[in-house]
């Protein structure tokens, strides 16, 4: 069914594997909490033969051509999402684009909210919506992208959190924004997750370090100070939300995969401090994509 145009939309990609399949269900649920639509895009392979995988059925088979499979995919999550959720809006998208440029052109739409994948797919040619469009999409989407690992499943019995990596960029700020709208509108705890590291290993690559600034302990006093003054405001504008902090000495993949459970909404830029630019994500965007087992939400 369609919904009316106030309809504010997630989108999600779907490719018929069950990474897609829990992409759409997380996303069906949000929506439904938020009062949001679900706009379901699937991107059309003339090269691949398989029926989309778990929503496929041989015996139906009634249709061939460019686009077949993929349209019967779509009507098939449509009916899948609309069973579970019956009082959700929910549109189809078929895209004869590449994934990523069909997921982008339904982020250009002024009604989308955030564009949602799963992190795997199948193997081969078929798999529309795997790790490397999550990546492209993180890095060219003017939206969030939230990108849900392909076994995903909630902690049975913990209460979901949102984790937000903060290193005080620009992209960072941006990160926990977003995670604090999160933690407002779900009521959940938002944790603020400040990683350092011996400024020993910087030495070679930053030039003369003060003999003071590798004591262990006027870092960590250092990366805290650091951490309340980028929470400070925005603790002020929304003072509800529960905020904790945890400031570690650890590489900030390792920080933040350590803090999260499979329930937990892990929030980060799309790039940080020390990127590269020539890669599409920061690494340590990219590492937590590829080693979250919940959902990972990322802004450029």
């Amino acid at each position: 069914m369609n919904g009316a145009t106030t309809t504010r939309w997630l989108i999600v990609g779907v490719d018929g594997t069950d990474s897609s399949r829990h992409a759409l269900e997380w996303s069906a649920h949000q929506a439904s909490l938020r009062g949001l639509g679900v706009r379901i895009v699937a991107a059309a392979n003339p090269l691949a033969t398989e029926d989309f995988g778990v929503w496929g059925d041989e015996e139906e088979r009634t249709e061939d051509g460019p686009g077949a499979g993929a349209r019967r995919l779509l009507d098939r999550a449509s009916d899948w999402t609309s069973r579970l959720f019956p009082e959700l809006s929910v549109q189809t998208r078929l895209s004869y684009s590449r994934p990523t440029e069909a997921l982008l052109t339904e982020a250009a739409d002024p009604g989308a909210v955030a564009v949602v994948v799963g992190s795997r797919g199948l193997s081969g040619i078929a798999a529309a919506f795997v790790g490397s469009v999550g990546i492209e999409l993180a890095a060219r989407s003017p939206l969030p992208v939230i990108v849900l690992p392909r076994d995903h499943a909630s902690a049975h019995g913990v209460r979901s959190r949102v984790i937000v990596g903060v290193d005080g960029s620009e992209p960072s700020r941006h990160a926990l924004e977003f995670a604090f709208s999160q933690a407002e509108f779900g009521d959940t705890d938002l944790v603020a997750v400040s990683a350092w590291q011996p400024l020993v290993a910087f030495a070679a690559a930053t030039g003369p370090i003060p003999p003071e600034l590798f004591d262990d302990a006027t870092a960590a006093e250092a990366a805290r100070h650091a951490l309340d003054e980028e929470l400070m405001d925005l603790r002020l504008l929304r003072p509800e939300v529960r905020v904790h902090t945890r400031v570690v000495r650890a590489h900030p993949v390792v920080a933040l995969l350590e803090e999260a459970t499979p329930a937990d909404l892990i929030v980060v830029g799309s790039r940080g401090r020390g990127g590269f630019r020539g890669l599409l994500l920061g690494s340590v965007s990219h590492s937590v994509l590829h080693g979250a087992r919940g959902p990972v939400a990322i802004l450029r």
